[in-house]
């Protein structure tokens, strides 16, 4: 499925108040792929064979109907407009109106509530882009939660300052009771934001890190740098045909800039064999596989990766032209 390349998230649920578990978000997330803005009332499917197809993951309907029956209880908190006397508004909204399971036929329909709606339709400018096949691999609900937010900042190159209790609040470590998971700063570390931050590393199109500032003796704000990385996952293909002039038939589009990005990096650079590669679905598949197996450790090249990938791919290369392939 195409639409599972990409998925876009209005910003007020990027930012929002809200705990999630693993598979909760997973859940959300496959939900996002499949909207279509012109059918905000409609009702929307979610194929578990296909779910675990995309998280490589097994499930079974008790899991589920605990995970959809958590979902319809926990609630959303987003800082709405302003009102009229310019205090900040704090708006709490649930996700679902209706779950129905659809006995022995593997589809969960949904409906979301008309509180959410505008929230899941009516983006406009105002929405995070990111890689919905990484997110779903992410086996941390914190690193799910933390990826979308660095994607919202990608072009920036970083987060703004947030404060800590207020970033812990978004992720959900830190209800409105006051009630904390981590107060240590060591464990706080250690738990959410490094294994947040090598997953991400490890298995998105992002490269992050975060920074915690102090102010005093305390650790105050936190804020994230990211920068864009060639994909390390081997994405899906998917037959059919996509916009003349970029892909090729048979590969998404993120597939296609995610190989142009690793050609980049392996200073593969003429044109002859840039051209052919980018042209060709089948090299396209196989460079992305490369890359997952290399970052993967199912092969080793020590050097010359270029080189190892163009006799793999079966392109020579001209004697002379060893420096810049």
């Amino acid at each position: 499925m195409e639409s599972v390349a990409q998925v876009r998230q209005h910003n007020a649920i990027t930012n929002a108040r809200y705990e999630y578990s693993e598979l909760q978000l997973d859940i959300f997330l496959y939900l996002l792929s499949s909207l279509r803005k012109d059918q905000p009332e409609g009702v929307y499917e979610i194929s578990v064979p296909e779910m675990a197809k995309l998280t490589g993951k097994k499930y079974n309907y008790q899991q589920l109907r605990l995970a959809t029956e958590g979902m319809g209880s926990r609630m959303f908190e987003i800082p709405n407009e302003t009102d009229k006397k310019g205090r900040q508004v704090w708006r709490q909204m649930w996700m679902f109106d209706t779950v129905d399971y659809i006995h022995g036929t593997g589809v969960i329909e949904v409906k979301f509530t008309q509180t959410i709606q505008p929230y899941m339709f009516d983006l406009k400018a105002n929405f995070t882009s990111f890689q919905l096949y990484s997110a779903l691999r992410l086996s941390s609900k914190h690193a799910k939660r933390i990826y979308a937010l660095c994607s919202q900042w990608k072009d920036k190159r970083e987060t703004p300052k947030q404060d800590i209790d207020e970033f812990k609040r978004m992720i959900g470590l830190l209800n409105n009771k006051g009630d904390q998971e981590y107060t240590k700063v060591a464990m706080f570390k250690k738990r959410v934001l490094d294994a947040s931050v090598k997953q991400i590393n490890q298995h998105t199109d992002l490269q992050i890190d975060y920074i915690l500032e102090k102010k005093g003796r305390s650790f105050k704000n936190i804020h994230f740098t990211v920068k864009s990385q060639p994909l390390t996952v081997a994405l899906p293909i998917k037959d059919g045909a996509v916009k003349p002039g970029a892909a090729p038939t048979g590969v998404s589009e993120s597939q296609y800039q995610n190989v142009r990005l690793l050609l980049e990096k392996w200073n593969i650079k003429r044109a002859d064999v840039v051209n052919q590669i980018m042209n060709s679905a089948e090299l396209i598949q196989e460079v992305n596989k490369f890359a997952y197996e290399l970052q993967t450790g199912k092969v080793k090249v020590e050097k010359n990766v270029a080189g190892y990938l163009l006799t793999r791919l079966g392109l020579k290369q001209p004697k002379g032209k060893e420096k810049e392939i």
